[in-house]
């Protein structure tokens, strides 16, 4: 199996294979921990306007998502685990729109099959991945705003990739690292309230769900499915 690591949109762009598309802080993570309080399905999406249209044309659905990390106006919810608590997602659709998870999603091309990537499923990914045994998975750091590299992505591309590989690293020490990474600072500043501390001890559980999210290109518009992956 060959591991490649590539950033940002024009990585995505550029997958084979497999492709997990990271963003820890915080789309992939709210989008885990949605399907784990029983959301029906999440539909990722670049655009703002769009996203805003699909809840015009479907009220019932949810809308999440953020700007330079902000809630957006109108939306049902900022792209905040701890904020998505104080919804009822059960059975519920979610439209997710975020500034750099879902942009590197949707920019991966439809024919390559693509999985969200976090901390807080790192174990089934890799599970997933190794009962797979595609000959090439691209994993994609999608870091802050999809413009410059994060620790939160870097350090989550390194322990996928180390346990593909089979050598993997120690997992004991990521949060204590992460807590003084700069994106961090935020969750730790109570002026910034579009970022809870809460938000970062979520999004910092390293394999909390043994289950990932698939693309569903068959589904019009694309969205997420979860499959399970079961330890062993």
């Amino acid at each position: 199996m060959q591991v490649r690591v590539v950033d940002h949109v024009a990585g995505a762009q550029s997958a084979e294979g497999i492709a997990v598309v990271i963003d820890v802080f915080r789309a992939f993570s709210v989008a885990a921990y949605a399907f784990s309080r029983g959301a029906a399905t999440i539909i990722p999406v670049a655009e703002v306007d769009y996203a805003r249209e699909l809840k015009r044309q479907h009220p019932d659905w949810l809308l999440i998502g953020e700007r330079h990390a902000r809630p957006l106006p109108g939306f049902d919810c900022g792209n905040s685990p701890s904020d998505l608590e104080k919804l009822d997602v059960a059975g519920r659709t979610i439209i997710h729109t975020t500034h750099a998870g879902t942009q590197g999603f949707t920019a991966v091309p439809g024919s390559i099959e693509t999985l969200t990537g976090a901390l807080v499923n790192a174990g089934a990914i890799v599970r997933y991945l190794q009962a797979r045994q595609p000959a090439v998975v691209t994993i994609v750091r999608m870091g802050h705003e999809a413009r410059e590299n994060s620790d939160e992505d870097d350090i989550c591309a390194e322990l996928l990739r180390s346990r593909l590989l089979g050598e993997p690293m120690p997992v004991a020490g990521i949060r204590e690292r992460l807590r003084q990474a700069s994106s961090a600072q935020k969750f730790f500043d109570p002026a910034c309230d579009w970022a809870p501390e809460r938000d970062f001890e979520l999004c910092t559980r390293v394999d909390e769900f043994d289950f990932v999210l698939q693309r569903d290109t068959g589904a019009s518009p694309p969205r997420l499915r979860k499959i399970d992956v079961p330890k062993a």
